[in-house]
């Protein structure tokens, strides 16, 4: 969208670094950036294990950042968070704290940390608002990355409080879209779908399997529109409150799947495996703060699925042995 109001924070001239540039939304941010006046600032995992204190404060004292966008993090589907919930509590944990606790200590205007909807609780209102974070027991099957993302959103508000630092947070909800992950069993539902869909068309099979009962609802954000949103919020905001970010249109795994399969042209069956597990019954976020400020998302699901199909299609050719 057109950022059009007159912004708190100018990114003009700034060096921005990226942290984890590679990943989903770092690839969108870099996209996003490229049409900024500023510098951005990248480092590679092997170039920089933002797992180590010492390497990420002598990097950033080295590269002296302006304004941080905080993407980094381990991150999966259902399977992952509950077969590695070691490293994604450690991983998640020890990025946020080095890379927060570096940007204050070498003078970082502003930094950007991006959460994740799994913050709230289970039964947390629908839509959910801000105010319900750490109201009641998380969700079982990510609860290890939620814990992570709550520690980052309260290290935030804890260097605002005690240092003055303009650090802030947010959780888009549910994102896909190029640079997401396809792996069978480490990929989101929208990423698996695709890859799934795309390996019944290819193999002719009669039917396609859907983990879950298909019932739980969700909103999903493409990709670009929430680099838009974060670009946007770095400008326009800053307060100790996370801000949701979200699409506001809702849809079940069922209708996620259906649309999926006319996307890619699957015309078999979908069986949903209600043996796997569902997840949060319903996950959709109170975006009212963020709409307030100006923003909204430009990219429908259908636009965003038929663009995404393309990489879906791709990575399908590369990796032939998805299954399911």
């Amino acid at each position: 969208m057109t950022d059009s109001t007159k912004p708190l924070y100018s990114l003009a001239g700034k060096r921005v670094w990226i942290s984890g540039h590679g990943g989903m939304v770092g690839s969108a941010l870099m996209r996003r950036l490229q049409s900024e006046d500023c510098k951005i600032l990248k480092a590679t995992s092997k170039e920089l294990d933002l797992r180590r204190q010492a390497e990420v404060e002598a990097w950033m004292e080295a590269e002296k950042p302006e304004t941080v966008f905080l993407a980094a993090a381990t991150v999966g589907g259902i399977m992952a968070n509950d077969t590695r919930p070691a490293e994604f509590i450690y991983d998640n944990l020890a990025i946020e704290a080095n890379v927060i606790h570096g940007a204050w200590r070498s003078g970082v205007e502003k930094l950007l940390f991006l959460s994740a909807a799994c913050v709230y609780p289970r039964e947390a209102p629908q839509p959910t608002p801000e105010d319900c974070l750490l109201t009641g027991p998380l969700e079982p099957t990510n609860e290890m990355s939620a814990i992570a993302k709550i520690a980052g959103i309260k290290l935030c508000q804890a260097y605002r409080r005690q240092y003055g630092c303009d650090f802030i947070s947010c959780q888009p909800l549910n994102m896909y879209g190029p640079g997401d992950n396809f792996d069978p069993e480490d990929s989101h539902v929208v990423g698996a779908l695709l890859m799934k869909a795309h390996a019944a068309k290819t193999e002719g099979r009669p039917a396609m399997t859907v983990w879950g009962s298909g019932k739980p609802v969700r909103e999903f954000l493409y990709v670009d529109d929430a680099a838009d949103a974060l670009v946007f919020q770095m400008r326009h905001y800053s307060d100790d409150r996370a801000l949701n970010i979200g699409p506001g249109a809702v849809i079940s795994i069922r209708e996620l799947a259906e649309a999926v399969a006319r996307v890619v042209g699957f015309e078999g069956e979908l069986v949903f495996d209600a043996a796997k597990p569902d997840g949060m019954p319903s996950k959709t976020l109170d975006a009212a703060r963020f709409a307030a400020l100006g923003w909204k998302a430009t990219t429908s699901l259908e636009d965003g699925l038929a663009t995404f199909e393309i990489f879906a299609h791709c990575a399908h050719v590369l990796a032939p042995h998805v299954v399911g």
